[in-house]
């Protein structure tokens, strides 16, 4: 029962916007960089479903038994902007760095690795607080200012 619910959240997930197409090579959401970006368009009404989400999707990152997992929630941090986006949508980043090389960053399966009783509730919520979908964005660093010659 569990996994059919994993299966329908990840088939469906693409359907909502809410993840680019799958090829063979490349299985979820992994990065392919050192960094990288997931921007979100929110409705406004919506953003405190979607921040309610983003803190179990921080709670199931911290609390879990996978080092891979406590890895990925070293690096993601999640900021909001502060000035309205189209059609009055909210901005959330997702901003990760670094990235955990091969780390899947799918966030409705790292919901269901710890919450499998909550994700779909969950993931109904988060998927449904969306204005538009999420574009994944790989970053090459080009410059590190903080580094003296």
């Amino acid at each position: 029962m569990e996994r059919r619910r994993l299966l329908k959240l990840l088939l469906c997930g693409p359907l909502l916007g809410l993840s680019r197409p799958v090829d063979a090579q490349n299985q979820g959401r992994v990065f392919g960089s050192d960094a990288g970006m997931v921007l979100n368009t929110i409705k406004p009404e919506n953003t405190a479903e979607f921040e309610m989400v983003v803190e179990r999707l921080k709670a199931a990152l911290q609390q879990s038994s996978d080092p891979v997992r406590k890895q990925q929630a070293h690096g993601w941090k999640v900021f909001k902007s502060l000035e309205p986006g189209a059609n009055n949508s909210v901005l959330y980043v997702f901003w990760i760095s670094p990235v955990v090389k091969g780390a899947d960053y799918t966030v409705s399966k790292i919901l269901f690795e710890a919450f499998p009783k909550e994700v779909e509730d969950l993931y109904k919520r988060f998927s449904e607080s969306y204005s538009g979908g999420q574009t994944l964005v790989n970053l090459q660093l080009i410059s590190d200012y903080g580094v003296s010659l």
